[in-house]
């Protein structure tokens, strides 16, 4: 991962940083979710509250933002806002539910399958290109079958905890098939990365045509508020979830909002934007052991050897693809190296 930190000459220090502070928010919103959830509140509910104080908490940043070295706003560009949301929205969405049926480490290993999807969705819209002879190719394709079935032996198997806190509680060491709530949540969870990815790749294009981010944030909080909200009044038909108290659910919010919305997204857009989807992809292993060690902590939680098993094989899976992705990056620029100095010889001629 070091060799990242100096890509093509610049400095990658803080959007290293950026991107460590952005995947521990991750990994603690999936813990206070799940606390939440716990005490009895209304998971679409708590989207729409935190996504509401997030927008009211942004304004004033977008609005103030440096707007003279950025194109106009359309409504293209309103559109362009309004889908990047949906997207977000439809990854909250599934993020939540699959959280509340399985754990928090259970979707921390599923965000492993962002760089696997990502790459699928390149090679179907054919931003990546495979050439079955070269050892940077297979690598990619194999990285991402074996991210993918590593994914299924995370739902499908639990096994064994590992650390296990309730004495009382009994397990097969061969437990295959895990109830059915354990494995809605794991397929809720990997829609969630699959949803990622598409968010990855559109983000980039949505940079380079509005590189002011923190309006980019905004106008996506502010119709992922309105989606959310649409939503939740469909699904939420109790008048009384809506209900705000002075417990767990108003701190979440809290949470929510400030760190694992406006500061995780700022941090995420920014760092997609200097270093590119690839680099920002390379930091999702991190969040499992970040979720792991919080959800033991503060939840209690089981870590069973399948979560094990399925997070090393996606994160071998993972480093395939990068690994891949490297070498094809080093072989263009020498490749670029050897053109330069024809390139120059025109130029040299011009001036004498």
């Amino acid at each position: 991962m070091l060799q990242w930190l100096n890509l093509n000459g610049r400095n990658k220090f803080l959007p290293f940083m950026g991107m460590i502070i952005a995947v521990l928010a991750q990994s603690g919103s999936f813990v206070v979710i799940k606390l939440a959830t716990k005490d009895g509140i209304n998971k679409y509910v708590m989207v729409v509250y935190s996504m509401a104080l997030s927008t009211i908490l942004l304004l004033p940043i977008a609005f103030f933002n440096n707007r003279s070295q950025c194109p106009p706003l359309s409504f293209s560009l309103l559109g362009s806002f309004f889908f990047l949301a949906l997207l977000g929205t439809s990854g909250q969405i599934m993020t939540y539910g699959g959280i509340e049926l399985s754990s928090p480490t259970l979707a921390s290993a599923m965000l492993n399958l962002i760089p696997a999807f990502t790459f699928v969705l390149a090679l179907i819209f054919r931003i990546e290109k495979i050439n079955w002879r070269h050892y940077s190719s297979q690598a990619k394709v194999i990285g991402t079958i074996a991210s993918m079935g590593g994914a299924f032996v995370v739902i499908l198997y639990k096994g064994p905890p590992l650390f296990n806190i309730h004495s009382s509680s009994s397990y097969n060491s061969l437990q295959f098939s895990p109830n059915f709530n354990w494995i809605l949540g794991g397929l809720l969870n990997a829609g969630d990365s699959l949803v990622s990815s598409m968010w990855y790749i559109y983000q980039v294009s949505l940079t380079k045509k509005y590189p002011a981010v923190i309006v980019i944030v905004f106008f996506q909080v502010l119709f992922t508020t309105i989606q959310s909200g649409v939503y939740a009044l469909i699904v939420v038909r109790d008048p009384s979830a809506w209900e705000l108290k002075l417990d767990m659910g108003l701190v979440v919010i809290f949470y929510q909002a400030i760190g694992a919305i406006g500061v995780r997204y700022c941090l995420q857009t920014w760092c997609v934007q200097r270093a590119g989807p690839l680099f920002c992809a390379m930091f999702k292993p991190i969040g499992i052991i970040f979720t792991v060690f919080l959800g033991f902590i503060f939840l209690g939680d089981d870590f069973y050897l399948g979560s094990l098993i399925g997070a090393i094989i996606i994160v071998v899976g993972f480093y395939a693809v990068q690994w891949g992705k490297a070498s094809e990056e080093k072989v263009e620029r020498g490749i670029e190296n050897l053109e330069m100095p024809c390139n120059d010889v025109p130029l040299l001629q011009n001036k004498t």
